[in-house]
C-alpha cells in the first residue's frame, strides 16, 4: 500500500470522528436544550424565547450531518433489487452509473444551495440572537459538498473495480 493511500485513508478516518463528534455534540445540545425547555415552561412558566428557532436549526444541521455520514457508511438510500438481478460485472457498471448520477444530482444541489445561502445573505434577516440566517443555513452547501465529494469517489472506486472486473465490495458500501 502507498503511503498517499495510508494518508488518504487517515484522512477520512480523522474526518469520520470529526463528523460523528459534532453529530453527537449536535445531537446532545438539541436533547439538553429542549429538556430545558420543558422544564422551564411545565415549572417555572417562562421559556428561552430564541431556543425553538435554534432547535429547528439544530434539526436542519443534524439531518444535513447526518445524510452526510451516511453517504460515508455506505448506508445512504438505495434500491437493491436490480443489482440482485445482474452478473458482477453488470452490478460494478450500474454501481458506476448510479454513483455518477447520484454525485451530478448532489452537485446541482450545490448550487442550489449556494444561491440559497447567497439570497438570504442579500434578503435574509437575523434567525434568533440577532445571528443572520445564511450563517446557520451553511450547512446546505457544505453537506452537499461533501456528499457530492463522497459518490464522486464511489464513481471512481466503482469504476476501477468494474475495470478489473473485480466484484469485492459492492460500491457504496465504505468509508469514501
Amino acid at each position: 500500500m502507498s503511503e498517499r493511500g495510508t494518508t488518504g485513508r487517515s484522512m477520512f478516518r480523522i474526518l469520520g470522528h470529526l463528523e460523528s463528534g459534532l453529530m453527537t455534540t449536535l445531537l446532545v445540545s438539541m436533547i439538553l436544550m429542549a429538556f430545558g425547555q420543558i422544564v422551564l415552561r411545565n415549572i417555572f412558566e417562562f421559556s428561552i424565547l430564541w431556543a425553538d428557532p435554534f432547535l429547528r436549526h439544530l434539526v436542519l444541521w443534524t439531518g444535513m450531518l447526518g445524510a452526510a455520514m451516511a453517504t460515508r457508511d455506505g448506508r445512504h438510500i438505495k434500491i437493491d433489487i436490480l443489482p440482485q438481478l445482474l452478473p458482477p460485472r453488470g452490478r460494478a457498471i450500474l454501481a458506476v452509473l448510479t454513483n455518477l448520477i447520484s454525485a451530478v444530482v448532489c452537485a446541482v444541489l450545490v448550487q442550489a444551495a449556494i444561491r440559497f445561502v447567497r439570497d438570504e445573505m442579500e434578503f435574509g434577516g437575523p434567525v434568533f440572537l440577532e445571528i443572520p440566517a445564511w450563517i446557520v443555513q451553511l450547512i446546505l452547501p457544505i453537506a452537499f459538498t461533501i456528499i457530492t465529494i463522497r459518490f464522486l469517489i464511489l464513481t471512481v472506486t466503482s469504476a476501477c473495480r468494474a475495470w478489473r472486473n473485480d466484484p469485492g465490495q459492492p460500491a457504496g458500501e465504505g468509508a469514501a
